[in-house]
């Protein structure tokens, strides 16, 4: 157990929240305070290759790696009873990790996030006018295996104060980890699930909402873009305090 679990007496959950594309561990410094007011354990790591690691980035990065991020961290504290949450592509990271470390989770959280299975890579679950422009970003601005940084007015940023905070953090993403397929045992399957979909933008997950729901999962909806953890970080909070709960 880690030092802050066992300074608060073993109480609460441990949350471990996993940044999608471009961004880093810093995206939910709007969040985690009150999630650590509540009296819960955070952590949120930043994905090798991205933002403050970006010296790490190759293009042998791919999911893998990025789920050994995330089951490193599990792994190096301890972590039990944990709240998992994965936004937009983090949510295929989530999906390897409850697999290969179901006993300690116990709950996984997609936002606005991919709802994978077992041989689907990401880039099969986007919207194919979307998937065709990612590829095409790839080919022509990003080497081949590079996804530049979209614009955040496309993802629903649209204040100056949130577009000058995310910007300079912002790094071009490994392509690898969007056609790198999930490999998964079943296990994932005994650990439970929730979904809460952004939808005040473009809603390019809106399907990936629509597969929650039909694998039985509660979908809660937020009225705001895609950067929830940005523009709308109170009220993600308190959804994912209901959820921990």
């Amino acid at each position: 157990m880690s030092e802050l679990a066992s300074a608060r007496g073993g109480h609460g959950s441990a949350f471990v929240l996993v940044h999608g594309a471009w961004h880093g561990g810093w995206c939910w410094d709007r969040v985690a305070p009150a999630l650590r007011a509540a009296g819960h354990e955070v952590h949120a790591p930043t994905l090798t290759g991205l933002s403050e690691r970006s010296h790490l980035l190759s293009p042998l990065v791919g999911l893998d790696t990025h789920v050994e991020d995330v089951v490193r961290v599990i792994d190096t504290f301890g972590l039990r009873d944990v709240v998992l949450v994965g936004h937009s592509y983090a949510g295929q990271v989530v999906t390897a990790v409850a697999d290969r470390r179901p006993e300690a989770i116990a709950r996984r959280v997609y936002l606005d996030a991919f709802v994978g299975s077992d041989g689907e890579a990401a880039r099969d679950l986007l919207p194919e006018q979307v998937e065709h422009h990612w590829a095409e970003s790839a080919a022509e601005q990003g080497f081949g295996w590079l996804v530049p940084v979209r614009k955040l007015s496309v993802l629903g940023v649209t204040d100056q104060a949130d577009v000058d905070w995310l910007t300079p953090k912002l790094t071009p993403h490994p392509w690898k980890t969007y056609l790198d397929p999930l490999d998964l045992t079943g296990a994932v399957d005994s650990v439970p699930a929730a979904f809460i979909e952004c939808v005040t933008w473009m809603r390019v997950f809106q399907a990936q909402a629509e597969r929650a729901r039909e694998r039985g999962w509660p979908v809660h909806e937020l009225d705001t873009g895609h950067e929830a953890m940005v523009t709308a970080p109170e009220a993600l909070a308190d959804v994912l305090l209901e959820l921990a709960r």
